[in-house]
């Protein structure tokens, strides 16, 4: 174990075998740390947090922060939330930022300027681009990609192996900030196993796409998705069906691994 003299550590703080930690860090009581783990500088690592071994977070990146809730917020509660857990061999970039509550599988990876909101899972081998945000309550399976500038909204609930290409948006409020009713109403995206979102696309709140389904790139859905077909135009339309050649069962990958 290699530590700065520049950072504070917590006595309560478990660092593993291995694991070096950079200047001006602050490592705060009950965190668990595993082995040949690498730290950067200016990183905050909140109360309670474990990490498992062979983690990289890069400098100042903060993990484990409590959210903050506005008074008026429809979706942020005021509950405490856990400590965030991230899994062995993880990749968290620059000045991410992963809160309470967020739970991080094997081999995951968070680029430079993600943020990862509380009560939201990631699967394994997923990975977070570059000034995505995740909001709070979200699930994300494994193999996905969610590319830079990505906006999930909450309640959101991406399934295995599905694409979110730069830019997309979502959204979980029809109502649109107006009328009591709204908070009764709250549904982000679904989208099934094999989904895929083209650049740019828009997706409507509680709108589902179905496995293998696609939103073409600048496309606006404002109706489910059905399997295997691709959506284009304003609103989204069915344009035709995905070809068999990119059925995600035709893809030859592992699943056991």
């Amino acid at each position: 174990m290699s530590t700065s003299a520049l950072s504070h550590i917590a006595p309560s703080a478990r660092l593993g075998a291995n694991t070096t930690i950079g200047a001006f860090c602050v490592i705060e009581d009950d965190v668990s740390i595993g082995e040949g783990c690498q730290i950067g500088h200016h990183v905050v690592i909140h109360a309670g947090t474990t990490i498992g071994d062979h983690v990289r977070i890069d400098d100042h990146t903060t993990i484990g922060k409590q959210p903050m809730r506005s008074p008026n917020s429809a979706v942020t509660s005021d509950k405490v939330q856990p400590p965030s857990q991230i899994g062995g061999r993880c990749l968290i970039g620059a000045s991410a930022v992963l809160y309470a509550g967020c739970v991080l599988g094997e081999k995951v990876l968070v680029a430079d300027l993600a943020t990862i909101r509380e009560a939201v899972t990631v699967g394994d081998f997923t990975i977070i681009g570059r000034g995505v945000a995740v909001e709070n309550r979200c699930t994300i399976g494994r193999y996905c990609k969610l590319e830079t500038n990505v906006y999930l909204t909450a309640y959101s609930v991406l399934e295995d192996r599905v694409f979110v290409a730069p830019g997309v948006l979502t959204s979980n409020d029809n109502y649109i900030g107006r009328s009591e009713e709204r908070f009764n109403h709250f549904k982000g995206i679904t989208v099934r196993r094999g989904g895929r979102l083209g650049v740019g696309a828009v997706v409507l709140p509680g709108k589902e796409i179905a496995p293998d389904g696609v939103v073409a790139a600048g496309a606006v859905l404002t109706h489910n998705a059905e399997e295997k077909t691709i959506y284009a135009g304003v609103p989204a339309a069915p344009f035709r069906a995905v070809p068999p050649e990119q059925w995600l069962e035709n893809q030859g990958w592992d699943e056991s691994t």
